[in-house]
């Protein structure tokens, strides 16, 4: 049974029923046909909102539909039905716009590479102790064959097989096969082997590095190299120095204190960082009193030596000392006591304390007469320099390898190592000096100057060295006015 109405219901919530039904039916179609109307009709500000909602691309790519469009509609009255028709011709072209925009995008994506790819696939290895070159490239994923093609191929690739601990080697590795091998000796040579079919070449690339002048000078209080420490030499630069002046000083007995030193070299750089020197260009060395200079200068064939401001030769024929800066145990004297026979007998040379290994050179050049034993001497070098003169080096711990009879060697050159072979009481070297064939004192001896600049010559050597004297002599100077004002 249904509620009865109440009277509310009857006056208002269903009045409507009470129209005539013409009136109802009029309505509702006048309604459907505007909502109709509406739906297909866009207005100016939908077809804006519309444009708006497009990507800017699109937007581009479609003034032509647009513009075609509105042609249409100033020319000819549209109806509902064209306007959809242009609707979806627009939005056809949009359409393809935007996917062959997408095309492009992808395509552009693919062929440019980023700049990390092209090295990507080079794979490093740090050099292990007790390694070899088949470890090596083993750990890269490497085989034997790949050593094999790659040490066979040159020289160069072959010299790698003497790596030590702590270098590097480079692979680049592509499709799983060796292409390239990468090297750096040093900051500023990089080798690089690329293979080719069953070989490698071998390319070598140097960067040069940025050359500054440096200028330092030390007083001499204790020794040679704490007075170079303290002014901020390096080890290199002060034996340099020594090397220099050894043919006229004797850097074990004749440095007293007060002696002095300035350098001018040269110190290398790269990208802004120092990471070595170059070579000494010009020094001075006061010792007891005198002074000594020298210049460098480079001939005509690519030699460079040092040379006194006049063109006189810094180097002699021979080094004054075998050993550097070692000390003095036991003097020339031809009435000495020996100190394990414990009887008089001569000592026909000088002996230099210095730990044992400790290198011993050759004082000039010359060939190697003997190599061996020899009685008390223990372990001999001697050398025969030229007609007139011979050295000898006893109580060696072993020599150097190489060094055999008949070998000829350079001055400066290692030939053995400090020992106590034969009769001997501790590590120390003997050194004889010999001139026609009568034993001299090696500290006091005469020694013969090496050639000086020919007079041909004078006037390419004084145009290359007076600017770089006349720096050193600015530098002094400068100190010099600095301490007076002090």
């Amino acid at each position: 049974m249904q509620p009865p109405e109440s009277k509310a219901e009857k006056s208002h919530g269903l009045s409507w029923l009470h129209f005539p039904k013409t009136h109802f039916f009029a309505t509702s179609a006048l309604t459907v046909g505007l909502i109709t109307l509406l739906s297909v009709w866009p207005s100016e500000n939908a077809e804006a909102i519309r444009q708006a909602e497009l990507p800017s691309d699109q937007q581009i790519n479609n003034n032509e539909a647009t513009a075609e469009t509105k042609t249409l509609d100033s020319s000819v009255e549209s109806t509902p039905s064209q306007t959809l028709t242009s609707l979806a011709r627009e939005t056809s072209v949009a359409s393809i716009d935007e996917s062959t925009t997408t095309e492009l995008a992808q395509t552009t994506e693919v062929e440019v590479l980023p700049a990390a790819a092209i090295t990507e696939n080079w794979h490093e290895e740090v050099v292990k102790s007790g390694d070899n070159l088949s470890n090596i490239f083993k750990r890269a994923k490497l085989t034997d064959r790949d050593v094999y093609l790659f040490v066979s191929s040159s020289k160069e690739a072959k010299a790698l097989t003497k790596l030590q601990p702590g270098e590097k080697l480079e692979f680049l590795i592509e499709d799983e096969s060796l292409s390239a091998v990468r090297y750096k000796p040093n900051r500023l040579d990089t080798l690089i082997f690329n293979r080719e079919e069953n070989s490698y070449n071998y390319e070598k690339h140097s960067a040069q590095p940025d050359i500054q002048l440096a200028f330092k000078e030390a007083n001499i209080t204790d020794s040679l190299f704490l007075a170079g420490t303290k002014a901020g030499l390096e080890d290199s630069i002060i034996m340099e120095t020594a090397n220099i002046f050894g043919w006229d000083i004797d850097f074990v007995l004749d440095i007293r204190r007060g002696d002095s030193f300035k350098v001018l070299y040269e110190e290398k750089f790269l990208d802004g960082e120092k990471f070595g020197n170059g070579s000494i260009l010009a020094a001075e060395f006061t010792n007891q009193g005198k002074t000594y200079r020298a210049v460098r200068y480079t001939n005509a064939s690519g030699d460079s030596q040092y040379y006194t401001p006049d063109g006189d030769s810094m180097r002699k024929e021979f080094l004054r000392t075998p050993v550097d800066f070692a000390r003095i145990s036991s003097h020339f004297n031809l009435r000495r006591k020996h100190p394990v026979l414990n009887t008089i007998r001569a000592h026909k040379g000088t002996d230099y304390a210095a730990p044992r290994g400790t290198p011993i050179k050759a004082v000039g050049d010359g060939k190697i007469v003997h190599a061996g034993r020899k009685g008390g001497y223990g372990n001999v070098v001697i050398i025969q320099h030229g007609q007139t003169y011979k050295t000898l080096y006893a109580h060696m711990s072993k020599f150097r390898r190489g060094i055999r009879v008949g070998k000829t060697v350079k001055q400066g050159q290692t030939i053995g190592y400090v020992g106590s072979t034969g009769l001997a009481t501790g590590p120390h070297l003997h050194y004889e000096f010999y001139v026609n064939g009568a034993v001299r004192n090696p500290v006091t001896v005469k020694l013969p100057k090496a050639k000086s600049i020919p007079s041909s010559e004078m006037l390419r050597f004084a145009q290359q060295t007076q600017p770089v004297l006349a720096k050193l002599g600015v530098h002094t100077n400068t100190q010099l006015a600095l301490k007076e004002n002090q």
